[in-house]
């Protein structure tokens, strides 16, 4: 890689980086070619992407970047996941692959909104459901109170409409 390779990598790694709400460090030695090729396909269907970096061009475009210094991660084979989707189903994905493959590859750490993410959190993000299961269980929860609400005002009325009807039945018994 020449030195204009290196600044244009440099630049749009940042770029990317900007653009990415979550970024997470792994270390991916000890997977073959083939094995890349599905870690990438499964991130990118997570709706993230997977990027190998050089650990030096890697140094140099965090360092204006608004985050927490990743220098000590930035060690070894590294790969970095750029999430765009949410940290969720990105770090399910390389969970469950690391599953398969003998525990690889392996988390170092992670960048969420800014905020440094220790490996344990990201484990724990992994084990989460989906954002749309999460979102479904939010509006059953919200949904059990409305509903409930909507029950008592509907037997209220139907008892305010009984009192009516039981008033109308007096008043026309004392016109007769």
């Amino acid at each position: 890689m020449n030195q204009a390779e290196k600044v244009s990598f440099v630049s749009e790694f940042r770029d990317k980086v900007k653009s990415a709400p979550v970024l997470y460090l792994t270390d991916f030695s000890g997977l073959d070619v083939k094995s890349m090729t599905v870690l990438r396909q499964r991130i990118k269907a997570s709706g993230a992407e997977f990027l190998v970096v050089k650990n030096r061009l890697a140094k140099l475009a965090l360092e204006e970047l608004d985050i927490p210094d990743l220098s000590d991660s930035l060690l070894g084979p590294t790969g970095v996941v750029l999430g765009y989707d949410g940290p969720v189903e990105p770090a399910k994905a390389l969970a469950e692959f690391a599953k398969e493959h003998d525990g690889k590859p392996v988390f170092k750490t992670g960048v969420l909104d800014g905020a440094l993410v220790s490996v344990e959190e990201i484990q724990k993000l992994a084990k989460l459901p989906p954002r749309e299961q999460l979102l479904a269980s939010l509006a059953g929860a919200l949904e059990a109170p409305m509903a409930a609400l909507a029950s008592a005002l509907e037997g209220k009325i139907q008892e305010m409409a009984g009192v009516l009807d039981a008033l109308k039945i007096q008043k026309e018994g004392e016109e007769l």
